[in-house]
Formats: structure tokens, sequence, C-alpha cells
């Protein structure tokens, strides 16, 4: 059993903000699953959907612009929408030392407007970090080159950006597509912030501090992130296991990557040395003795003999291509292979977290 360290409540100002309809809607998948220390915000040009909004405080993006009726699926309008409402995003971001952005690229209001809010909070010297989804080839040429435009120009605005493949979520197998399409992408990035979150504000075994986290987040582009969630005996392993065999990761290698943070949340009574020990070898057999690894345990006694891990890889080097006259980053992955016999390919295609949900 461990013992916690006694350490000060970290006041790091944590900021979630959702943009169009699709940042909407995980911001009220977190509000919902009560995601703890951070603010959330909704924007949107659209005032009826932005009503729906479980989000205390709310920013109207371009009422002059679009009236309140969206932007029509046109990026131009939604970055003309936040220019309009640069001051009243200014006093959204305030003092937040860290700031997520989440949105869904291939529309107006998230592909365009993004890129104006996470460059403003870098302007004002927040730690900047989006996390987007990308469209599923069925949904068309057109809106994946919205898309890919949005995305790009996002990269070059926000410290560390996280994209999410809707064509990989829609790879996984016997899930009803309303929880494809609507509980994994709010999922993931909801899991990712209560992680980040767990480890600035939660006392723990071992603390990081905001310094930490810039020195893996700054600056970053493409990142790679991961969940994992373990019971029982191997708790520790298999959710490492999971966070690092994530299905719906962009097509790069955790390898690739100058830096990892790794949150560890553990249940304080069941938890052994030996775990962690565990945990950590088959961490470096994964990725290499290269990484700079950025670690923390963070204790919550309400997960019974329980662990989860949030994998979070940045600094990845990729190569360029060019479509259609846009450069954008392209990269290669491949999943470490660590030998365990007890692994089953199956299991490995659907997270633990859906597998309970669809029980």
């Amino acid at each position: 059993m461990f013992n916690l360290a006694k350490g000060e409540q970290f006041p790091a100002k944590i900021r979630v903000i959702g943009v169009g309809g699709c940042g909407g809607n995980v911001v009220n998948y977190m509000i919902e699953k009560g995601i703890n220390g951070v603010e959330f915000w909704a924007m949107n040009t659209d005032a009826q959907d932005l009503k729906k909004s479980l989000a205390k405080e709310k920013v109207q993006l371009g009422e002059r612009i679009t009236g309140g009726n969206g932007a029509g699926g046109d990026p131009k309008i939604g970055r003309e929408a936040a220019e309009e409402s640069r001051e009243d995003i200014k006093a959204a971001i305030g003092d937040a030392n860290m700031v997520f952005i989440v949105a869904g690229m291939g529309g107006g209001t998230g592909t365009g407007a993004s890129p104006a809010v996470a460059s403003l909070a870098r302007e004002m010297g927040a730690l900047t970090v989006a996390v987007v989804t990308k469209p599923a080839t069925f949904e068309g040429r057109n809106r994946m080159k919205i898309a890919e435009e949005g995305i790009a120009e996002l990269s070059r605005v926000a410290d560390t950006i996280v994209i999410i493949p809707n064509d990989k979520i829609m790879a996984v197998k016997n899930i009803p597509l309303a929880k494809a399409l609507g509980g994994i992408t709010a999922d993931i990035p909801a899991k990712a912030v209560q992680g980040i979150a767990d480890l600035l504000i939660k006392e723990g075994l071992i603390n990081l501090d905001f310094k930490d986290l810039r020195k893996v987040m700054s600056n970053s582009g493409r990142a790679l992130l991961g969940v994992g969630i373990g019971k029982g005996e191997n708790k520790a392993v298999d959710a490492i296991q999971e966070a690092l065999n994530c299905p719906f990761l962009e097509d790069f290698e955790f390898g690739q990557a100058k830096h990892v943070l790794l949150n560890l949340t553990i249940d304080g009574e069941s938890f052994t040395n030996e775990e962690l020990n565990e945990m950590m070898e088959y961490v470096h057999t994964a990725l290499g003795d290269n990484i700079e690894l950025v670690f923390g345990v963070v204790v919550d006694n309400n997960i019974k003999d329980s662990a989860k891990v949030t994998l979070i890889a940045t600094g990845i080097e990729n190569r360029e291509i060019k479509i259609d006259n846009l450069y954008i980053s392209q990269g290669f992955r491949h999943t470490p292979q660590v030998e365990n016999k007890e692994i089953k390919r199956d299991d490995l295609e659907i997270p633990t977290f859906l597998r309970r949900q669809s029980d």
C-alpha cells in the first residue's frame, strides 16, 4: 500500500472551450460525466444550439455577421465570427494557465473559429491544447478537405493538437453508431482532460507541476493520446496496454515521440510496488529508453482494485506530404508489440470502457 505524499494543491486554472456544435456536445458530455477541476465554456455561432449547452459560461460568436443562425458550414464565416467576437473570447480565456479547445473539423464554426481561439489563448500566455475530430471518409471529399485545411491552420497556432479520426472510430466492431460518433469522440478528450487536471490538482504519490506539463506540451504540434483502464490482478499492465493500443489514434508510432506524459491513477489501498515496477518495465520495453518520460501518480480510492492510465506523446517526427497545394503532417504508426500471451486480439479492438458500456 502506498502512503499519500503531502503536497500543496496546484492552483492551475484550466478552461475547456467547446467551439461549434461538436465541441459543445463534448463539453456537455464532460459536464454530465462530472469532470472536475476545470471551467467549461461553450462558443458557437448558432444561438439555438448554444442555448442547449450545459456550460454556465457561453459566448455567442459573430452575432452581427451570422444573426445567430450559424456559419452554414463555411469556415470563412466561422473565422470572421471569431474575429468579431475577439474581445469576448479574450475575456473567456482570462487568466487561464491552460486552455483545452475541443471541436469537430469539417464544418463552419469549429473549423473556422478554433484557430482564432487557440491563437488568442497562446497570445495570452495559456498552454493551448486542441483536441479535434476528423471526418470519416464517407462524409465526403469536400468536408475532408475543409477539415484538413482547418487542422493545418490549428496546428500552426496551438501548442499541441490531438486528432481523433472518425474513420478509426467507425472501424470498431459491434458498437452502435450513436455511441461510436457520440460517446467515443467525447470520451477520449474527457479522459485526457481529467487525467491532466488530476495531475495538477489532486494530491498524489508522484506529483507534477505546471512546468513539467509545459515541457512536454508547449509548442509540440501533433500529439498522440491513449487512455486505458485495468482491473484486478494485472490492472497496471492491462491499463498501459490498452492505452498504447488505443484504436482511435492517428497513424503515428508512440516510439517516434520525444516526450511522453503518463498519468497513472490508482487505488491507494490495493496497488503495490510490484505492480508499478511491472508497468514501468512494460512502458520502457514498448517505448524504448530514448523517450523523456514525465510521470505522475494520483490516488483515487473510489476506483477499487483498478488503475487508469492517460498517455500523451509529443514531439513526433513527421514527414510532409502535399495535398491540393496544402502541406499537412502525416506520420506512420506501428503499435508497440510486447509479448503477452494472455492478450486477446478481439479485446484490443474495443477498449475496456466501451466493452463495459456495451454490456
